[in-house]
């Protein structure tokens, strides 16, 4: 199947949720796309909250979500500038010899360690408001122009999902259901760690057993997440792949 359908079922898939829908799910699965389209390694959404704090909301795989935690941690990097400028970041190469390296002199040398040679960002906003960014992380090759409009295509396809949903009347009510997302997100984490013990199978495979138990009987996820952080493990995901 040719890139151009896969980017226009991505798109129709980010853009057309229904009502109620999962703010986690949603966004990972607008990193899901975006590595997968652009042949990137990760891909992460960082947000701002009410006091303008930055905050990773969900990342492709864990690799990138460990960048994003160090980001915070050392208050420095990509991901936390393309959420406060809320205005895209054309691709910055990361090596000691590069602007990467000057910009975030100690973000870079972890992000180079775990295999992250280039980074990039797209807005994450709705049609009336800037929320944070869509992180693009690379491991050799470097993001084209093009890419990077394809990038802002599957953003804006979720930013259009988080604005006409029902329940949103303001940038405030968008923000608070991002902060209850944020809380979601360390549900997730739980529960992640929950299976993951209890199965002796990593993190990302217990996420992605998490997920398609999810899918396949329609729940949401972090309501799924919260019953297995509670220790209620369905014994299907013993065998779902």
């Amino acid at each position: 199947m040719s890139r151009d359908v896969l980017a226009a079922q991505s798109v129709l898939d980010l853009a057309s949720r229904t009502d109620g829908f999962d703010i986690l799910e949603l966004l990972h699965d607008l990193t899901t796309h975006t590595v997968s389209l652009l042949g990137l390694r990760s891909a992460g959404v960082t947000i701002l909250d009410e006091a303008g704090e930055v905050d990773y909301l969900t990342a492709s795989d864990e690799a990138c979500r460990h960048l994003e935690e160090d980001q915070i941690e050392l208050g420095e990097g990509p991901c936390l500038d393309a959420a406060r400028t809320g205005a895209p970041l054309a691709p910055v190469l990361l090596r000691a010899t590069y602007p990467g390296h000057q910009l975030w002199p100690r973000f870079s040398p972890r992000a180079l360690s775990a295999g992250i040679t280039s980074v990039a960002a797209v807005p994450l906003r709705t049609p009336q408001h800037g929320l944070g960014a869509l992180n693009l992380m690379s491991a050799g090759r470097v993001p084209t122009r093009e890419e990077l409009r394809l990038a802002q295509v599957l953003a804006d396809a979720a930013g259009s999902s988080l604005h006409h949903r029902q329940t949103l009347r303001s940038k405030d009510e968008l923000i608070n259901q991002l902060e209850t997302a944020l809380e979601s997100r360390i549900v997730i984490e739980q529960a992640k760690g929950v299976i993951s013990s209890r199965l002796a199978i990593d993190v990302e495979e217990a996420f992605a057993r998490l997920r398609h138990h999810a899918r396949g009987r329609q729940l949401k996820l972090t309501e799924l997440a919260a019953e297995v952080a509670r220790g209620v493990v369905p014994v299907e995901l013993d065998t779902t792949r």
